[in-house]
C-alpha cells in the first residue's frame, strides 16, 4: 500500500451526465407536445371552445411515473438544479439561479438521507449520496463565483 491509500476503498463518484441528458431530453419532448397541443387550438381555449383556466389543466395519470425513491431524489434534485441555473425554469425558460433556494432543496435531500440511514438499499444510498455530493458541490461553486 502506498502512502497515499487507506485499507479501505473508497467508493468513486462520477457525475451522472446520462441521467442530466435523460432529464433534457424529456423536458424537450414534454415542451414539443405541449408546443404541438397549444397550435392546435386557439390561444386561451380547450377543445370545446370555452376558456382554460389553470384550475382547468389535467395530468394525464399514465405520464406520472411509478411511486419510487429515485423519482423523489430526482424531483428534489431537479429544482436544486433549476435553483442554481443548472437547468432553465420552466416558467421562463431563462436560467435564474437562486441560491437559497437551492440551498433549501439541498437540505432537504439532506433531511431525506439523515432520516432514510440504515433503510435504503445500497443503490439508493448510493444514488441519494452521489446527488448530494454533486449538488453539494455545485452549489459550493456557484455560491464562491457570486460573492
Amino acid at each position: 500500500m502506498s502512502s497515499g491509500e487507506t485499507s479501505e476503498q473508497q467508493p468513486e463518484i462520477t457525475a451522472d451526465e446520462e441521467w442530466k441528458q435523460r432529464v433534457k431530453a424529456e423536458d424537450a419532448a414534454l415542451d414539443q407536445q405541449l408546443q404541438e397541443e397549444s397550435t392546435e387550438k386557439d390561444p386561451g381555449e380547450n377543445a370545446h371552445g370555452s376558456e382554460v383556466k389553470d384550475s382547468d389543466v389535467r395530468i394525464d395519470p399514465k405520464q406520472i411515473p411509478p411511486a419510487d425513491f429515485s423519482i423523489l431524489v430526482g424531483m428534489f434534485s431537479t429544482q436544486a438544479m433549476v435553483a442554481l441555473g443548472m437547468i432553465s425554469d420552466p416558467a421562463t425558460g431563462k436560467a435564474d439561479p437562486q441560491l437559497e433556494l437551492a440551498r433549501y432543496f439541498i437540505d432537504l435531500l439532506g433531511v431525506v438521507d439523515k432520516k432514510t440511514k440504515g433503510n435504503l438499499e445500497s443503490n439508493e444510498q448510493l444514488l441519494l449520496e452521489s446527488t448530494l455530493h454533486q449538488l453539494r458541490m455545485a452549489y459550493l461553486e456557484k455560491s464562491n463565483s457570486s460573492g
